[in-house]
């Protein structure tokens, strides 16, 4: 766990999205290539794979703030929205590709429901943390290999 929150994000999930793709852990819904991420997008996302790499990103969000829900996750991923000459407003994510998304998650094996105090949500099962944690001391030894050169 504690590799995971060292390495930086942005190599991380990319490997975590390809891992999750190669393994076929999840898999993108049919509707999945004609929807926006949420309201406040304008468009579709460029990229093809962006389903898997949004479910790395979740992974990771997971592992990091403890037992999360679907708003929890609607409101990371949310945004603004432009409205032409009217002041922006910010709007959640989409709450069906966040709920399938976990569900996949959940069916695969890396995530369960649980209930922390308070706090009910997901949180990441040992097979999910090894996963991600694998491919981030592989990033940090690669990182660690060039600022030694």
């Amino acid at each position: 766990m504690t590799h995971i929150l060292k390495v930086n994000p942005n190599t991380l999930n990319p490997k975590v999205a390809e891992e999750l793709k190669k393994q076929k852990l999840v898999q993108p819904t049919d509707w999945s290539k004609f929807v926006k991420t949420g309201m406040h997008k304008e468009r579709l996302p460029e990229d093809l794979d962006w389903w898997y790499a949004r479910s790395a990103a979740m992974l990771r969000a997971i592992a990091k703030l403890g037992p999360v829900g679907t708003e929890k996750l609607r409101t990371k991923y949310g945004g603004r929205k432009r409205r032409g000459h009217k002041p922006a407003h910010r709007y959640k994510a989409s709450g069906s590709i966040i709920r399938k998304i976990l569900q996949q998650l959940e069916k695969s094996g890396l995530i369960k429901q649980t209930e922390k105090g308070a706090h009910r949500g997901r949180v990441l099962t040992p097979k999910g943390t090894s996963l991600i944690d694998k491919l981030a001391v592989q990033i940090a030894k690669e990182e660690h290999k060039i600022s030694k050169e």
